[in-house]
């Protein structure tokens, strides 16, 4: 516990400025004693990504966070990738040993402890999942490692769900379908829950929301939305109108850090100090 030795940590992507990361970590590396760890936000447009590896090679990081949108295109930048991220496809978390940098996705640990700590038991469930983009893929692959029962791909755009659902069919009872459609009325009808992991709902276009009826859903029907800013969505205040059980993006994010903070250190983070200038930083 604590340590005198100097090391840096940081996170990518473009835009940047929104991310609570910086802030989240540094308090977390202060109550575990680390007070010469640093974590800092790069900005890194598309087409700079290698430069910024590099970098970071070059200044021995020993990590760093990755967000939209290099998820995807960092993995050839890589020396090692973990499976569930090369299953995903994506990468949310570097690790620096040696100048050998390894990438993860805690985003599908997050998103599961998230659920157990709901009480929420995904094996054998039926769910639908609203988007079919990077966060879409992370969910998807949590609900094939539980065994979901079925797992059904709700999106605007068709064409982008099938292949979603083309990809993962190996590992589970996948189906794509346009959210405007008899069949996916009908995964609704039979949904123990219900993901959103779009961004309609996300500050600052606060009134929107996916274009769903919720009534839809049996009763007792779980509704996650993993947007997080705000932490109350439109969604979630429909839902909880119609008297459906709600889960907020705010756990997967903190857990999702969780995760990666013991990538990092090897060392579990005190999630309550994380939770609490997240909020802080909310109300600033």
């Amino acid at each position: 516990m604590g340590s005198t030795e100097i090391k840096n940590f940081g996170i990518i992507g473009w835009p940047i400025v929104h991310s609570f990361s910086p802030k989240m970590y540094m308090a977390a590396f202060k109550k575990s004693g680390f007070d010469y760890y640093n974590y800092i936000a790069f900005p890194i447009p598309v087409g700079r990504l290698m430069l910024a590896v590099e970098g970071f090679k070059g200044l021995n990081f020993r990590g760093f966070n990755v967000t939209i949108p290099h998820k995807t295109e960092i993995i050839p930048f890589l020396d090692a990738v973990d499976a569930d991220a090369m299953i995903i496809g994506a990468v949310n978390t570097v690790v620096n040993d040696g100048g050998m940098l390894t990438g993860y996705n805690t985003d599908v640990t997050g998103f599961l402890a998230a659920l157990v700590e709901n009480n929420f038991i995904a094996d054998g469930c039926n769910a639908v999942i609203l988007g079919a983009g990077g966060a879409a893929r992370a969910v998807l692959w949590g609900f094939c490692k539980r065994r979901a029962n079925s797992i059904t791909i709700g999106a605007r755009n068709y064409d982008r769900a099938k292949k979603l659902a083309d990809d993962f069919d190996i590992y589970g009872n996948v189906q794509a379908t346009d959210w405007n459609t008899i069949d996916f009325r009908d995964a609704m009808q039979r949904a123990d829950i219900l993901v959103n992991t779009t961004p309609l709902g996300m500050f600052p276009l606060i009134d929107d929301m996916p274009p769903v009826d919720l009534k839809l859903l049996p009763d007792g029907a779980l509704v996650h939305d993993l947007v997080y800013n705000p932490i109350q969505t439109k969604l979630l205040k429909t839902a909880e109108e119609l008297g459906y059980p709600t889960l907020p993006g705010l756990p997967m994010l903190l857990l999702q850090g969780k995760e990666a903070y013991r990538l990092f250190t090897g060392e579990l983070p005190d999630i309550k100090v994380m939770r609490k200038i997240v909020m802080d930083v909310k109300k600033a």
